[in-house]
């Protein structure tokens, strides 16, 4: 009996201290790179910048607005198509 209570314990104590380890070894997920992406904001959702007389976000007056920009993922700005031509990493 004291052998089977001995493994148990045994075996309890090496599942916890594994968990243990295994939980220390991840790393916390790192945030997307973004990028600043011209022309794609929709009116009132640019995330900052939308031309002369304007504050900041939520100010762009027109759809796909060429100097209001938009956070997107890295990468991915000049592959956005809009109706009027794809995205740009400057301001048009």
């Amino acid at each position: 009996m004291n052998t089977r209570t001995f493994a148990t314990a045994a075996f309890t104590l090496a599942t916890l201290a594994s968990g243990v380890a295994m939980a220390q070894t991840q790393q916390p997920a790192k945030p997307a790179a973004m990028e600043k992406c011209y022309g794609v904001a929709m009116a009132g959702q640019n995330d900052c910048k939308a031309g002369e007389g304007t504050t900041c976000a939520g100010t762009a007056k027109m759809d796909y607005q060429p100097n209001a920009w938009k956070n997107v993922p890295a990468g991915t700005c000049t592959s956005i198509k809009t109706p009027r031509g794809m995205g740009s990493l400057k301001s048009m």
